[in-house]
Formats: C-alpha cells, structure tokens, sequence
C-alpha cells in the first residue's frame, strides 16, 4: 500500500514537473518572438552589447563549439557596426578558469580593439550577468550575444529586470551535444521562475563601471 502512494506521488510529481517544463518554454519562447536576429546587418544598432560566457572546452576534451560560435557572432556584430562596445560576463569563480578573460584574448586575436571591450567576471549565471548589466554597467538597453535557447531566455530575464533588449544568434549546436544542452535549457527555464518567485538575486553585485557615453 505504501509503495503504491510513494509511486503515485513520484507520478503526480513528474506529470507537474512535466508541465511546468512546457508552460516555461512556451511563455519565454514566446516573449523574445520577433527580438531574435541571425543577420548583422538586419539587427538594430545598440551602443552596447553582452556577450554571455561559456567554456572554451569540454570536459572531455576538445574545443566546445558553443564557444567558437559565440566568439563568431561576436565579431561578426562588431565589425558590422550594430555594437560599439562589449560587455564579456562569464565565470570567474575558481583558480584557473576565466571565461571573460579567455574570450577577450580570442576577440583581441580576431581584430577587435582592445578598449571596446569590458570584462564582467561575476556573471555566474545568466540571470546574474543580466541584472549586472543594468546594475555595474548602467546599461537599460543591451544586445544579447549568444544561441538563439539562450538569448530568449536572457531577454525574458531582461524585460523582468526593466531592460530593452535584442539578440544576435549565434550559430547553433547539431547533434547529441546539443540535444543534450537543450534537455538542461528546460530545467533552466524552469529555475528562472522559482528564483522569481523566491526573489532571488546575483552573487555579487560591487562597484559600478562607467561605459562611455
């Protein structure tokens, strides 16, 4: 008799955990429909943009493609004239590893100037890289640089947190890597409303940096 409730209530568990998965993805879907672009020069120019960190490699070994294709995008933003200056939010958490940091020295390498570019160190999450946009950077409108999964996500977060904002898709990820990380967006999508509702907030929120005007 037990086992039969525990059961059911595993049941009734997954049936709400499953709903809760399709409601998230259709309203932040839906909400970024229309501010997603996947041409430079069809995107509306913005002073600045963010560019949401990612490893350079997989755990396994190899060089991650999500990286490659954001640091593409990027540059493919810049040089287009629909940004003039970045903003690189990334882990920064534990020794030896530094998003930010990693993917300034390749845009560097890819031609963009140094000075257009600002490192966010503190951008734990998505939800924290984009409150810290607003919050250090003082900026109420921003392009989102990153998969089109990802950009809607962090658009949503951005009209939650009073900021205008667009993104540029990078390239997306074929195959069972990307499968994979699309499995791990829904949960994700999921977590954005309960650290709504519980009034979550960043890390760490410190001293503001000034963008030129």
């Amino acid at each position: 008799m037990l086992k039969k409730r525990i059961l059911g209530l595993l049941g009734l568990l997954l049936l709400l955990l499953f709903i809760a998965v399709l409601w998230a993805n259709r309203v932040i879907t839906n909400h970024a429909r229309g501010r997603l672009f996947d041409d430079p020069q069809a995107i509306p120019y913005n002073r600045v943009g963010i560019l949401l960190g990612t490893s350079k490699y997989l755990t396994q070994g190899g060089l991650n493609p999500y990286y490659s294709y954001r640091i593409e995008a990027a540059v493919r933003l810049m040089k287009a004239e629909k940004i003039k200056y970045l903003v690189i939010s990334g882990d920064n958490r534990v020794k030896n590893y530094n998003e930010p940091r990693t993917m300034r020295t390749d845009l560097i390498r890819e031609g963009i100037d140094s000075t257009r570019l600002y490192m966010d160190y503190a951008g734990l999450r998505t939800f924290d890289s984009m409150v810290r946009i607003r919050e250090i950077f003082g900026q109420d409108s921003v392009t989102v640089i990153s998969q089109a999964f990802h950009n809607e996500r962090a658009l949503y977060i951005a009209d939650r947190e009073g900021i205008t904002a667009i993104g540029f898709n990078a390239t997306e990820v074929a195959g069972t890597r990307g499968l994979k990380t699309a499995l791990r967006e829904k949960l994700a999508r999921v977590k954005l409303f309960l650290d709504g509702w519980f009034g979550k907030r960043p890390r760490y929120l410190a001293e503001k940096i000034p963008i030129p005007g």
